[in-house]
């Protein structure tokens, strides 16, 4: 009593141990399922095998569903609800561009790397120029999940730490421009500095970048 049932999902050996152990050697079939039957004619053997025939197919047309639902529910979350406006992906490329330029213009730290250069603990490096944020002696880009410090506010004679020069300009600012909104002043060409750029001259001439950015606040105040 052997015979072969072949199926879209699986083929089905039928017989005694030793007919379907010598087929099974020459299987290349990853996995394999036995369902021993103690009596069982011919008859019986060649429904059982149609009835595990159905349920399997039943169960790849499942998957298969389920497959394409998933991937449809993927799609439909990583796609946007309605296509953006022109408008939005003007402003998305000009948003990219100025930050572009602020991370080639100048160089970031991250806080860990700020406190290997400062000599500060390195049990906990975030803590002081955290610390020295939240006290508006420097500020930060918040970029990919990571705070990143200008290297430009940080001042080699004295250890690396925060310009002394940097914590008025900053509350000149106050809430009126955060993280990137400063990054992208001290980048920018400004005409109160005949030009020049306030991120250049921060350390020469700290004064001045001061009383540009007391302008810039006096500018907005009466737009």
């Amino acid at each position: 009593m052997s015979a072969v049932h072949d199926s879209p999902a699986f083929s089905a050996l039928v017989g005694t141990p030793r007919e379907v152990r010598s087929r099974l050697d020459k299987s290349k079939a990853r996995q394999v399922i036995v369902l021993p039957v103690e009596e069982a004619d011919s008859k019986h053997a060649d429904l059982l095998v149609q009835t595990l025939n159905s349920v399997a197919a039943f169960i790849t047309v499942k998957l298969r569903e389920q497959d394409e639902q998933v991937f449809k529910a993927l799609v439909n979350a990583v796609v946007p609800k309605a296509p953006p406006s022109p408008n939005l992906v003007k402003e998305a490329v000009m948003v990219a561009r100025a930050r572009k330029a602020v991370l080639e213009g100048a160089d970031w730290l991250t806080a860990a790397q700020v406190a290997e250069v400062a000599g500060l603990s390195a049990s906990n490096p975030s803590t002081q120029p955290n610390k020295w944020k939240r006290q508006r002696q420097i500020f930060a880009i918040h970029h990919n999940g990571v705070d990143y410090f200008p290297g430009y506010g940080l001042d080699p004679e004295t250890g690396y730490r925060p310009r002394k020069a940097l914590k008025p300009i900053l509350e000149v600012f106050g809430d009126e421009k955060d993280g990137w909104g400063l990054a992208y002043w001290f980048l920018s060409a400004n005409s109160f500095l005949g030009g020049r750029k306030p991120q250049d001259v921060l350390a020469s001439e700290p004064e001045q970048v001061l009383a540009a950015a007391r302008d810039e606040i006096e500018e907005v105040a009466h737009a």
